[in-house]
């Protein structure tokens, strides 16, 4: 493999580790939303 292909594949795999990381800090503040509504939802009855 050349470098530049190497580079590319590196590049690649950032871009993806970055998105998937993202995504999942996306779903724990969605989990710790959700969390938190039901909570109050449940101390308010």
């Amino acid at each position: 493999m050349t470098p530049d292909e190497e580079k590319l594949i590196r590049a690649r795999q950032k871009s993806r580790a970055l998105v998937t990381g993202l995504i999942l800090a996306a779903l724990v503040i969605l989990f710790y939303a959700i969390t938190m509504a039901k909570i109050g939802a449940s101390s308010a009855i």
